[in-house]
């Protein structure tokens, strides 16, 4: 039962640590995939060079782990507060092609990131913008003005786009 509790209480710390962390500093890998990715070979390691009392121990954690990573799966899908509680919701960095410096600020992207996000979107100026969105994976998704709209809120832009 100790295992259960220990296992228990470092998923939970974790996966708070890497919400506070921030978005852009995972990239590609969820939060949830990190945490598998740390826990299960700490705990078969013991195990296996036998620093536990026994592999069953080990069997334990594991088992907790993938019941714990099984549980938040269903509490994301079946629950939206859950969802927004354990993943986050998306970041509106650019709106109608002007910035917004709180959130910019509040998930720590520099104009020069924004900036090689829509040159790789194929964008040269912030005008071309319509929306920047910073998603739960840490992946900035550019959405231009389509041909014939124009933008009609005027804001603050970074100098030189």
């Amino acid at each position: 039962m100790d295992t259960v509790v220990r296992v228990t209480l470092v998923y939970f710390f974790l996966m708070a640590a890497m919400r506070v962390i921030g978005k852009r500093e995972f990239g590609e890998l969820g939060p949830f995939d990190i945490v598998v990715l740390l826990l299960i070979p700490e705990m078969i390691t013991n195990a296996l060079t036998q620093s536990d009392d026994s592999l069953t121990n080990a069997f334990v954690g594991v088992a907790t782990l993938v019941g714990l990573v099984f549980l938040t799966s269903v509490l994301t899908y079946r629950f939206r507060w859950a969802e927004r509680a354990i993943e986050g919701s998306p970041t509106v960095l650019v709106q109608h092609g002007y910035l917004v410096p709180r959130q910019l600020e509040r998930e720590r992207i520099s104009p020069d990131e924004l900036l090689a996000a829509m040159h790789q979107a194929g964008i040269e100026t912030m005008d071309q913008v319509k929306w920047a969105i910073l998603s739960t994976d840490g992946k900035i998704s550019i959405v231009p003005w389509h041909p014939g709209e124009r933008n009609p809120h005027p804001g603050e832009r970074i100098p030189g786009m």
